[in-house]
């Protein structure tokens, strides 16, 4: 199973659901997609589509899927990657009026570069990412998160 996951962003990025409709009519996609596309409207017979998932449920595709497609959000990418899977991003772009700067671009390049993830930023190669992403073996994600809460401890000793 591929979940996608569109996050909560208040604007529409019907770009990745029409890249990945287009692969499922060509069969490159064989498996059974479900989306949570949060405030992104959009109709079709060959995903399951869900406006929000609760957190329970979410946690539990998160958990059965085989892949992961999402936007670029840290969020998204880091719960992927928390639970091990194969995460291919793609970011948001301001120029389609997907979100209000490309600070997802950004943050998908250096996951990327990691070697954490697949980052896509040329969706009509949407095939090419899919075909990796079989292969892919994702480096380990190491969390900052406790080298931070040490050095706002000691700004605040100080």
């Amino acid at each position: 199973m591929i979940l996608v996951t569109l996050g909560t962003q208040d604007k529409p990025f019907t770009r990745l659901l029409d890249a990945i409709e287009k692969e499922i009519k060509k069969g490159n996609i064989k498996d059974n997609v479900v989306v949570q596309t949060g405030c992104t409207k959009y109709e079709t017979d060959d995903m399951e589509i869900f406006d929000l998932i609760p957190m329970e449920e979410f946690d539990k595709l998160m958990s059965e899927c085989d892949l992961l497609i999402t936007h670029g959000g840290v969020g998204s990418i880091i719960t992927g990657l928390k639970y091990n899977k194969k995460v291919i991003a793609v970011p948001r772009l301001a120029k389609y009026g997907e979100h209000i700067n490309d600070h997802q671009k950004q943050i998908i390049e250096k996951f990327d570069a990691a070697g954490n993830i697949i980052g896509v930023f040329n969706l009509d190669k949407l095939e090419e990412y899919l075909n990796k992403a079989k292969k892919f073996k994702p480096k380990k994600y190491k969390s900052n998160t406790d080298n931070m809460i040490k050095l706002v401890e000691k700004l605040i000793d100080e």
